[in-house]
């Protein structure tokens, strides 16, 4: 099974020193403007995922959600979490590092589109 998100390893890093400070974790992408376009980083249960959100996988034993209108525009898409440094969401728990998760993206090659990782809803 091809996975539709993985992680850089400085993305792995920092979710790492936020799960010893703040427990298990989990992502959202909404893909709205500003802030929303971002990936969120919460405590487990910090963030209301609606029935119109789809898990699109896990990184680092953390569920990653995002929007169903954005998982539209990105369903052909191959994703990868990784971080800068300088605040990208103040709502993101790593901003608190002053650092912030930003997603690099490609698109699946044929092959990988015909053995996809399910997904599912929130």
């Amino acid at each position: 099974m091809v996975k539709r998100i993985a992680v850089t390893e400085s993305a792995r890093k920092i979710i790492q020193q936020l799960k010893q400070e703040y427990g298990e974790l989990m992502f959202h992408q909404s893909g709205g403007c500003c802030e929303g376009s971002y990936p969120h980083c919460f405590e487990k249960g910090g963030f209301l995922v609606g029935s119109n959100d789809i898990c699109i996988g896990e990184i680092e034993d953390c569920k990653f959600y995002m929007a169903a209108d954005q998982f539209e525009y990105w369903k052909h898409t191959h994703l990868t979490l990784d971080v800068i440094t300088g605040r990208a969401a103040s709502f993101s728990l790593e901003s608190t590092l002053d650092m912030g998760f930003i997603i690099q993206s490609r698109l699946f090659t044929e092959e990988e589109l015909g053995d996809l990782d399910q997904i599912t809803t929130g």
